[in-house]
């Protein structure tokens, strides 16, 4: 059986890997970034070795590209990549949305609406919070749908879609996907799985249309600042 400090670690690079992967998905990160393991373990209060078995973690996922005496780096995914994420990610959710209309609740429903009302009081207030939470219905739906494996598929490209509105958007209002995750609940709660799927459609393509353009980032960022709010 593993020991208590095996346990510890594993405890403590789990607690690095949610939090740079938190600052990914809200954008805190940028595609590019250098991580320099020896500031992210100063500022998690850990070693390098447990810092790399975060990182690896990460670029398992593609959110992270490590380098062999480079160091890491947070992904650029191509336009190319890009495009095929999101493809897949369409095809994902159309069978999260045609399984979880044969069994959706009123207690499900409930939860979705919970969340969108989260969602709309971060949108007016806490930008990061607002990304995370709108990649975070499309993760609650494929939970709700009962299949783990599908949702842990989903989990993954959402996140790499994370990255890739960071590196390939423009500036856009949140209301956008809040009144679309709206009318994907309202189809739900109708049990129609073919207006689900459309609205599913409609939005994602709005989301691909809104996030594959080219921008720059600024290069000069200061990785300390950017992990103290993710390291607590």
């Amino acid at each position: 059986m593993p020991n208590r400090s095996s346990k510890t670690a594993g405890s403590r690079s789990e607690s690095v890997y949610s939090g740079l992967r938190r600052a990914i998905i809200e954008q805190a990160l940028m595609p590019g970034d250098k991580l320099t393991e020896d500031v992210i373990g100063e500022r998690f209060g850990v070693s390098r070795t447990i810092v790399r078995a975060a990182l690896a973690k990460l670029n398992a996922e593609g959110l992270v590209d490590v380098q062999p005496n480079k160091g890491a780096t947070i992904a650029q995914p191509s336009l190319s990549e890009a495009h095929d994420v999101f493809e897949a990610r369409m095809c994902l959710e159309r069978q999260v949305l045609a399984r979880l209309a044969e069994r959706i609740t009123d207690r499900d429903i409930a939860m979705l609406e919970q969340h969108v009302a989260l969602e709309a009081k971060a949108n007016a207030h806490d930008g990061p919070a607002a990304i995370r939470l709108a990649g975070e219905f499309h993760i609650l739906l494929a939970e709700l749908s009962g299949n783990g494996v599908l949702a842990r598929f989903v989990d993954e490209v959402v996140s790499r879609c994370s990255l890739i509105l960071a590196l390939y958007s423009r500036p856009h209002s949140s209301d956008c996907s809040i009144n679309e995750h709206q009318q994907i609940i309202e189809a739900l709660r109708a049990r129609d799985a073919a207006r689900a799927m459309k609205a599913m459609d409609h939005h994602l393509q709005a989301v691909t249309d809104r996030a594959l353009l080219s921008s720059s980032s600024d290069k000069h960022r200061d990785l300390r600042a950017i992990l103290d709010r993710y390291a607590s």
